[in-house]
């Protein structure tokens, strides 16, 4: 009797120990995460000041700065960082997906942590239209990766976890966070590491605020639409913001993919030229612009909200092409915030036919419209557009816009861009290993 109460306390404490052991992975993970996120951004942000400087020595600089910065960061990342290319999103997705460790390795480790963070700042050094959210996300799965690279069984949570903490920290948005990691990143809810994700997500999101303070990304607006006529702006903006974030996401996924003829062959040959070209195009959108769509386009938009001053006409636009150029050369960097200013751009534009409503409001349904449409993943949007203006009084008309955008969206690309892009990188995976298999 003695005996079996012994070995019965001594499973119990052995237990409660790997729960604890667990809880505190999760735990120094997010405020790893955080750390990062905030690191990340503060560096962003120079390096787009940076960028700004050279540009007000010559503004045609970029015809040389931003094709050559492209070629470079595309030839950096395929010889030192393999699969720290795009948003970080897909292969984060990808490695939870797999269960070799080595395959998971290749896609979210601290080396390509490291490569992410540095070569998404050289992207914005160049004046690439890309923002850092997305790599925070691989950033956070990375760090969470190498906590528990001893536990396989944990892994697939453990990078769910960092995702959800790098889009809390990288935006303050805690809920979106953990919104993000059940429709985008595992597209269901999972009871048993439920609690871990929200603790690594509080953790992030702690450390960010004790390193920034407490902030709302776009700044606080409280304008909501006013009668019927402003509320026809919400299915105007849902099914133009959905059918530009469909048209987004088919040619980013059709130009992942490649093409079956000469063309196809000639740009998966010819990496660093096609980088050149499309370097050069982001450089010609920003010189027709007037220099508003380099980098994120965080302070174009929330300039503009703020001040109710529309954005140029041409905005959408030239900030979509740029966007879609940077996207598919090959250079490491996000969607998120260019999605979030393209959407903008569509909001202003549809908000010159509604005289008299109020800009701001408009422009969020744009921005939910488009980021909806882009990534398919309508809940995400409303929840982190509405986190990151402090905004409740729009949440239906937000919700509504998404849901209407999603829909517009899937008529024009049926697959969500990181669950096919993400498919890509397993499909490599798998190809990989087995080449590695001896032969029988």
């Amino acid at each position: 009797m003695t005996l079996t109460l012994s070995i019965r306390n001594k499973r119990r404490i052995r237990i409660t120990s790997q729960r604890w052991q667990r809880r505190a992975i999760f735990l120094l993970g997010g405020i790893g995460v955080g750390a990062a996120a905030v690191a990340l951004a503060q560096l962003a942000d120079l390096a787009q000041v940076a960028f700004a400087l050279l540009l007000s020595k010559s503004r045609y600089v970029s015809l040389l700065v931003t094709p050559l910065g492209f070629a470079l960061a595309v030839f950096v990342t395929n010889r030192f960082f393999p699969n720290s290319q795009g948003s970080g999103i897909p292969q984060a997705i990808a490695a939870r997906h797999l269960t070799d460790h080595k395959a998971r390795e290749s896609l979210v480790s601290l080396r390509i942590a490291i490569g992410k963070i540095v070569l998404t700042l050289f992207g914005l050094l160049c004046g690439a239209s890309v923002g850092r959210e997305g790599p925070t996300v691989q950033i956070g799965a990375s760090i969470m990766f190498a906590l528990g690279r001893f536990s396989p069984r944990r892994q697939p949570g453990l990078i769910l976890a960092g995702a959800a903490a790098g889009v809390a920290a990288a935006f303050n948005t805690p809920l979106a966070g953990i919104v993000f990691g059940i429709e985008e990143m595992s597209r269901a809810f999972e009871t048993r590491t439920s609690s871990l994700i929200i603790t690594a997500v509080i953790a992030a999101g702690l450390t960010s605020l004790a390193l920034m303070g407490n902030y709302t990304y776009f700044g606080t607006t409280d304008l909501a639409l006013r009668n019927g006529m402003d509320w026809l702006a919400v299915p105007l903006c849902g099914m133009a913001g959905g059918l530009a974030g469909g048209l987004f996401s088919r040619i980013v996924i059709m130009m992942a993919r490649g093409f079956a003829n000469p063309v196809g062959r000639a740009i998966k040959r010819y990496t660093l030229g096609f980088a050149l070209i499309c370097g050069l195009a982001v450089a010609v959108c920003g010189i027709i612009s007037g220099d508003t769509i380099y980098g994120t386009g965080y302070s174009q938009v929330k300039s503009a909200l703020e001040s109710g001053t529309p954005l140029p006409t041409d905005f959408f636009l030239l900030k979509f092409l740029a966007t879609t150029f940077a996207s598919i050369s090959g250079i490491p960097g996000g969607i998120f915030a260019p999605s979030l200013a393209v959407g903008a751009g569509i909001g202003s534009d549809i908000a010159s036919f509604f005289h008299g409503a109020p800009l701001a409001a408009i422009m969020l349904l744009g921005m939910v419209s488009y980021f909806a449409g882009v990534v398919q993943a309508p809940i995400t949007a409303f929840v982190i557009v509405t986190e990151m203006t402090d905004n409740h009084a729009m949440v239906v008309p937000l919700m509504a816009a998404a849901m209407i955008a999603y829909a517009t969206s899937r008529m024009v690309c049926e697959e969500g861009i990181y669950h096919a892009l993400a498919e890509g990188f397993v499909e490599k995976a798998n190809r990989h290993l087995e080449d590695a298999q001896p032969a029988s």
